[in-house]
């Protein structure tokens, strides 16, 4: 299997909402992408210029970043033909590896703009590098701009930043120098979501599990499904017993502690999220704490129930 590092640039109306194309917010303008083999040696280069079709006035801010004039863009070439060729270029068997989840999703509002069909029916695996690099480096939860990993890894920085080839091409010297374990931790593309059950994502970890639900009508159908609310521990599959109810520290996202005998305390989270369309769906994670993590949660719990408490009634 191949990588195919990708980024993208993309400009937008000038007119703030008044100018902007619900369909298609950001209209892609240049595709850079590196490809790697599976030992992470660069293999091929793509970077095409796109010449806009909807916002052809360049945004102050884009201008800006990427240094780059209409008059360039208008010597590109049309998004379908270009990404033709970019999808011909890729070949069969790849994984995309980005900087952050975004380009994905705009890379497939494009697609949807021109009927080009999504890159799948459900949600799909890429390696989201700026999540790979926290884990590999720092804390897990830090997110960083890609200079600041450049520098951290002491990266040549031998062009400039801010255009689609460039990103992609540090992004990729990022890539390579990640510890090898730390590329275990894939992310999932969530512009198609799940139709029905049997689509759902269930991915274990090597120290938690995630699962990304179906889409839900209401939240107390979500609230009423047995599978999400469940707390099974995902070591030895028996249902561990509840020790924290589920709760709301602050109206975001949702927690329980549940404890297996055999495995220790298991902390779940619940996070509810919308669609395009409004529609509701879960992303679920469930992970073993320690004695002081339990601790912790249990102030989080007794913080909002005070807070409801002084709450005035309607």
């Amino acid at each position: 299997m191949n990588y195919i590092v990708l980024d993208l640039e993309w400009n937008q109306g000038t007119g703030g909402k008044r100018g902007q194309l619900k369909e298609m917010p950001f209209e892609i303008i240049e595709i850079g992408a590196i490809k790697m083999d599976s030992q992470f040696n660069v293999i091929g280069e793509f970077n095409q210029i796109i010449c806009p079709s909807v916002y052809t006035n360049m945004h102050r801010v884009t201008q800006k970043l990427i240094q780059i004039e209409m008059e360039e863009l208008e010597r590109g070439r049309p998004f379908q033909e270009v990404f033709a060729e970019f999808c011909s270029w890729c070949g069969e068997d790849y994984m995309f590896c980005t900087w952050g989840p975004l380009d994905l999703i705009e890379l497939q509002r494009n697609m949807r703009y021109y009927r080009i069909p999504a890159f799948s029916d459900r949600p799909f695996p890429f390696l989201d590098v700026q999540k790979i690099f926290a884990i590999g480096f720092e804390d897990k939860t830090a997110r960083h701009t890609l200079e600041y990993a450049v520098d951290f890894l002491n990266i040549e920085k031998d062009i400039p930043f801010h255009r689609a080839f460039s990103d992609s091409y540090y992004t990729a010297k990022v890539l390579a120098k990640c510890p090898k374990e730390a590329l275990a931790y894939v992310s999932y593309d969530v512009f198609s979501l799940p139709r029905n059950k049997s689509q759902e994502v269930h991915v274990m970890f090597p120290d938690y599990v995630k699962h990304i639900s179906r889409l839900f009508k209401s939240k107390d159908s979500i609230m009423a499904d047995r599978e999400i609310m469940s707390t099974k521990c995902f070591r030895c599959q028996k249902l561990a017993k509840r020790k924290i109810k589920w709760f709301t520290p602050n109206g975001k996202h949702y927690l329980s502690v549940s404890y297996c005998p055999d495995h220790g305390y298991l902390k779940a989270k619940i996070r509810i999220k919308k669609d395009e369309n409004g529609k509701l769906y879960v992303v679920k994670t469930m992970r073993f704490i320690t004695d002081e993590e339990v601790a912790e949660i249990v102030a989080k719990r007794n913080l909002a129930k005070q807070k409801n408490m002084t709450k005035p009634a309607n």
